[in-house]
């Protein structure tokens, strides 16, 4: 599993953790749960400038 801190404080700001079935966006009681696809969509909308 990879855990990406979305801040230098690592304690305050939500955090994407990526295993191999799924990515976690968020923090406990506000989650958002992607399947690897879902993420990898996300990802190349963001990287082409889609809003």
């Amino acid at each position: 599993m990879e855990i990406i801190n979305l801040c230098d404080q690592h304690s305050c700001c939500p955090v994407v953790k990526i295993t191999d079935e799924h990515v976690e966006v968020g923090e406990k009681g506000n989650l958002c749960v992607l399947t690897r696809q879902e993420w990898e969509v996300l990802k190349q909308k963001i990287l082409n400038g889609e809003g």
